[in-house]
């Protein structure tokens, strides 16, 4: 007769305890580099983007006022421009992020930039863009 899945896996434990083997370290074990931590936050800003443009679309179907009458309530309140800069900075550093590492990742799909110094060199690039455009974009 045989076993069930809930006593094959306490045996499994119960010989994993007595062997006192580590667990394993997951993620622990791996060196952070620019082209992980950049994988990681275009996946981020890819969601984010998506949650954005998706709240932003429900809000215009379901807020009784139309756009404008939100932007006069935002004028209104009087905030100070490092405030209003500030706001519009964050707003467009996961736009200009996404974009500029989204073109990068055309670049490998064409099989260019594979070499390790080129991923470093175009993730400082990518870096260097998307704070220069999200400035400029804010100083809109």
């Amino acid at each position: 007769m045989g076993t069930t899945a809930k006593e094959e896996m306490a045996r499994f434990w119960e010989k994993n305890t007595k062997s006192n083997r580590p667990l394993s370290p997951h993620i622990t074990i791996y060196k952070w580099s620019l082209p992980m931590a950049m994988s990681i936050t275009h996946r981020g800003t890819g969601v984010a983007l998506s949650l954005g443009v998706s709240l932003f679309g429900l809000a215009a179907l379901l807020l009784p006022e139309q756009f404008p009458h939100y932007l006069a309530m935002v004028k209104s309140l009087s905030l100070g421009p490092a405030l209003i800069y500030s706001a519009k900075f964050a707003l467009t550093f996961p736009f200009s992020y996404h974009t500029w590492n989204g073109i990068r990742h055309l670049a490998w799909d064409m099989g260019k930039g594979f070499k390790i110094p080129q991923v470093n060199q175009s993730g400082v690039l990518v870096l260097i863009l998307t704070l220069l455009s999200s400035a400029g974009l804010a100083a809109m």
